[in-house]
C-alpha cells in the first residue's frame, strides 16, 4: 500500500489531474469485494481479420515489416481512401482515438483489417476439407475462429439448426475440459 501511495504522490507531481484520477480508481478497487465468478474490466478486444481485403472505411493496423517477429504498431487507423498506383493499391489512413490524429499512406498488402468487440462483421465460411464416414448421416463441422465472432456468425447462418457447440480451450493452457452451450 505504501508503495502505491508513493507512486500516486509522484504521479500527482507530474500531473495533478492524473494523480487524482488514479487515486479515485485505486479507492474504488480497495472498496470492492468479489464473490463467485469475477469478470474484470479490460481493454477492448480487437480481432485481426487477415484474410479480408482492405476497403474504404475499414479499421486497420499496419503490419510490421516482413520477416520481423516483434509485435507491430498496435494503433488503429481508418482507411479514408484507396488509390491505385503502378498496379498496386495505396491506402490513405487516419489515426483513430488520437487527440491529434496522424495520417499516412501505406500499401494495402502491409495492412490487416481489425474488428473491435462491438463492430459488426459478416464473416463467411470457407470449406478447407471434409471427412464423411456415415453416408447420409450428419457430420461434425470444425470452425477455426475467434469464439465470439464464430458464435455470432452461426446465429445468422444456422439459427435453430445447431445441436451443440463445444468451445476448446486455448492450446498449451493446461486446461483439458470443454465448455458446451446446448440448444443454440
Amino acid at each position: 500500500m505504501s508503495r502505491l501511495t508513493e507512486l500516486l504522490r509522484q504521479a500527482r507531481k507530474v500531473d495533478k489531474q492524473l494523480g487524482d484520477d488514479l487515486e479515485k480508481e485505486f479507492a474504488a478497487l480497495m472498496k470492492r469485494r468479489t464473490f463467485g465468478l469475477v469478470f474484470e474490466q479490460h481493454q477492448p478486444e480487437a480481432v485481426e481479420l487477415p484474410g479480408r481485403a482492405v476497403r474504404r472505411g475499414d479499421k486497420v493496423r499496419v503490419l510490421p515489416p516482413r520477416g520481423e517477429v516483434k509485435q507491430g504498431d498496435q494503433r488503429l487507423w481508418r482507411v479514408e481512401r484507396i488509390e491505385r498506383v503502378d498496379g498496386g493499391r495505396i491506402a490513405h489512413l487516419l489515426e483513430l482515438d488520437a487527440e491529434k490524429p496522424q495520417t499516412q499512406a501505406v500499401i494495402t498488402d502491409d495492412l490487416v483489417v481489425v474488428a473491435e468487440f462491438n463492430d459488426r462483421i459478416y464473416p463467411g465460411l470457407v470449406e478447407t476439407g471434409r471427412v464423411e464416414r456415415g453416408g447420409d448421416k450428419p457430420f461434425h463441422t470444425v470452425i477455426n475462429a475467434e469464439n465470439f465472432h464464430a458464435l455470432e456468425m452461426l446465429t445468422y447462418t444456422h439459427r435453430g439448426k445447431v445441436d451443440a457447440i463445444y468451445i476448446g480451450q486455448v492450446p498449451c493452457s493446461g486446461v483439458t475440459a470443454f465448455s458446451s452451450r446446448l440448444g443454440f
